[in-house]
C-alpha cells in the first residue's frame, strides 16, 4: 500500500485534512479521495467564470513524497490546457510549490493557489513559452487558443454539482408546486368558507322546492324577515283605525245628544 511510504503522523494529518476538504470543499474544487493511497491526491478544478477556462473542468494531481510536508508536493494537470504556467506535460509552475513552500501550508491552500493561476497567470515564469509570450503580446489570440483547448480537452462543467443543484431545484419546484397547490386548496377552502356559508342573517342556504327547482335564499329571506314587521305595521294600522273609529263614535254620540236637546227645546217653545 502506498500509504506505507508516509509516516503515521502524516497519514493521520492527511486523513483529517482530506475529510475536511470532502465535507467543506473549496469553491470550484472537488477532491477525489483514495483511502488506500494518500501519496497521490486527485482534484477536479472548475474553470473560473470570466476566464478562457470557463465552463471547463480540469483534472489535476498532487504527488506527495515520503518526506512530505517538509518538501512540497509536485503538481500536474492531467487535462491538457493552454496556460503559461502549465507545461505541455502538465507540470505546474507556481512559487507555492517551490521556493515559497512551508510545511504549515495545507492541501487546501495548494489547491486554491492552483485555481488562482487560471484567473491570473504569471507569464514571467512561464513553462509554456508560447502561451506566456502570446499572453503578453496578443491577449485575444491567447484567450482564443485557451478557449479552444478548453472546449476540446476539458470536461464540461460538472452536472454533478450544477446538475445536483438543478435537480434539487426541480425537486424543490415540484414540492413547491405541491405545497402551492395545497396552499391554493387551502385558500380555496377558506374562500369557500368565506363565500358560501355566509353567516349573515340576510341569507340562508338555497332549498329545493316541490317542483324540483332551487329557491333563491335571497328571494325567500325578505318575506320571512319582513313578516314580523308587516304584522307589526298591520297591528299598528288596525289599532289606529280602531282608535279613529272609537273617536268618531264618541263625536256622533255627542252630536246625537245635542240634537235631542234642541228637539226638546223646540217642543217647549211650541207649547208656549
Amino acid at each position: 500500500m502506498a500509504n506505507e511510504n508516509l509516516p503515521p503522523n502524516v497519514i493521520k494529518q492527511l486523513a483529517k485534512e482530506l475529510k475536511n476538504l470532502d465535507e467543506i470543499p473549496p469553491e470550484g474544487i472537488k477532491v477525489v479521495i483514495n483511502d488506500d493511497d494518500f501519496s497521490t491526491i486527485f482534484a477536479d478544478i472548475e474553470g473560473p467564470a470570466g476566464t478562457p477556462y470557463e465552463n471547463g473542468v480540469f483534472r489535476m494531481k498532487l504527488i506527495l513524497s515520503h518526506d512530505f510536508p517538509h518538501t512540497p508536493p509536485k503538481g500536474y494537470f492531467l487535462t491538457k490546457i493552454f496556460h503559461p504556467n502549465i507545461a505541455t506535460n502538465g507540470e505546474i509552475c507556481v512559487n507555492t510549490l517551490k521556493k515559497d513552500w512551508s510545511p504549515s501550508l495545507g492541501l487546501r491552500h495548494v489547491l486554491l493557489v492552483v485555481r488562482c493561476l487560471l484567473i491570473e497567470p504569471f507569464p514571467e515564469s512561464a513553462l509554456n513559452e508560447q502561451a506566456g509570450k502570446m499572453l503578453l503580446e496578443d491577449y485575444e489570440e491567447y484567450a482564443r487558443l485557451a478557449r479552444l483547448y478548453t472546449g476540446i480537452h476539458a470536461l464540461k462543467k460538472p452536472k454533478s454539482k450544477t446538475g445536483a443543484i438543478s435537480e434539487s431545484t426541480t425537486a424543490l419546484n415540484v414540492d413547491q408546486t405541491k405545497s402551492t397547490s395545497l396552499v391554493v386548496d387551502h385558500k380555496n377552502k377558506v374562500s369557500c368558507v368565506t363565500v358560501q356559508p355566509l353567516s349573515s342573517p340576510l341569507t340562508t342556504p338555497a332549498t329545493p322546492t316541490k317542483g324540483g327547482t332551487t329557491a333563491n335564499s335571497q328571494d325567500q329571506q325578505p318575506t320571512v324577515s319582513a313578516t314580523p314587521a308587516t304584522e307589526t305595521l298591520v297591528g299598528v294600522e288596525n289599532t289606529t283605525l280602531a282608535q279613529k273609529t272609537v273617536a268618531g263614535n264618541g263625536v256622533a254620540a255627542k252630536v246625537q245628544a245635542e240634537k235631542k236637546k234642541m228637539d226638546a227645546r223646540k217642543k217647549s217653545l211650541k207649547r208656549l
